[in-house]
């Protein structure tokens, strides 16, 4: 799905012609995140949006996987497999699964993290403990009821914010932001921007922190791109986002491609992509998520460049204590019940 333009844009006619609508929606999720959920009996972290396309969730579950295994933890990853045709579960192959059939996000975190695909979220924590796992990071299921979760981490790109602060599908929140704020832990916010700041502030009242963090490029992929002018396409939650990033890592980007979130490349598309840059002489390069899908297209021709990144935080001891007393208070809940 592309989203609207005027999710991100002052309220307009499209945003309250389709209010009622949103009210709607958002009574029915709020009434959803009251339910009691399952407790997996070992910590559940979920990494989720307030609202309705990408932020930064998949880099943050990356970086919370690297500081847990240094916690002494052995974390899983559990996604619900969005744009892929298994129910699960099942734990996530790189060399046999394809993004048709788990995922591009789950495809692409497989390279270093344990997943596990399933809709079933309750199957899914089964399949995970077999599997080892110390804690579950929930990739995205914040307003998903099934599971108790012992604490929820909500990231937010600093320069997009929130948009027009409406619910879908007069705007991109997932259900009311009240509702939201009082079950959140954390607030993660990526970049340098200001659109977030009254979230923020919002949060602080309720004593939760805010964690301020930045995606920073890889070394290998900017050697690849030195000095070479690019044609960057991506289909993502905000491809905008990525070409942004891409500039201020001072990568020349003569021309963009955006496409919808989670967009299947069909092989005519990806020909066209290579014919343009090969007519302007461009070198072609898009995300780790995106080239996750391409890799089971055919056809798809050498010479693209996956533009990897990490999400550094800016004080990674603040972020270090906040996940270890959450998963102390996480285990010392599940002991005193016995």
């Amino acid at each position: 799905m592309r989203e609207p333009a005027f999710w991100y844009r002052p309220r307009s006619l499209p945003s309250f012609a389709l209010w009622p609508l949103g009210a709607l929606y958002g009574a029915i999720t709020q009434r959803r995140m009251l339910r009691q959920g399952t407790d997996a009996g070992i910590p559940v972290i979920c990494v989720g949006n307030y609202h309705v396309g990408g932020a930064g969730k998949t880099p943050t579950v990356l970086a919370l996987t690297r500081l847990l295994r240094e916690l002494g933890e052995t974390p899983v990853v559990l996604s619900r497999g969005y744009g892929g045709r298994l129910q699960g579960p099942v734990m996530v192959d790189r060399i046999r699964h394809t993004a048709a059939d788990i995922g591009d996000e789950p495809l692409m975190m497989a390279r270093d993290v344990p997943v596990v695909v399933a809709r079933d979220r309750l199957d899914g924590i089964a399949l995970a403990k077999s599997q080892g796992a110390t804690l579950v990071l929930m990739d995205d299921g914040f307003q998903n009821p099934r599971l108790l979760k012992d604490a929820s981490l909500i990231v937010i790109d600093s320069e997009r914010g929130l948009g027009n602060g409406q619910i879908f599908p007069a705007g991109p929140l997932r259900a009311p932001l009240k509702a939201q704020l009082d079950r959140t832990d954390a607030l993660v916010l990526i970049g340098d921007g200001h659109a977030a700041d009254d979230v923020a502030s919002a949060l602080a009242s309720r004593g939760k922190p805010e964690l301020r963090a930045r995606l920073k490029p890889d070394a290998a992929s900017l050697a690849q791109l030195f000095g070479k002018n690019v044609l960057a396409f991506a289909g993502i939650g905000d491809p905008e986002r990525f070409f942004r990033t891409l500039r201020a890592s001072g990568i020349a980007v003569a021309r963009t491609r955006p496409f919808a979130d989670h967009h299947m490349f069909s092989r005519e598309e990806i020909a066209a992509l290579a014919a343009d840059a090969a007519r302007e002489q461009l070198t072609l390069v898009t995300t780790e998520k995106d080239l996750a899908r391409l890799r089971g297209s055919e056809g798809v021709p050498d010479g693209i460049v996956p533009f990897a990144v990490q999400l550094e935080f800016d004080d990674p001891a603040k972020l270090r204590q906040l996940i270890s007393d959450q998963l102390y208070k996480a285990r010392e809940r599940r002991f005193s019940r016995r």
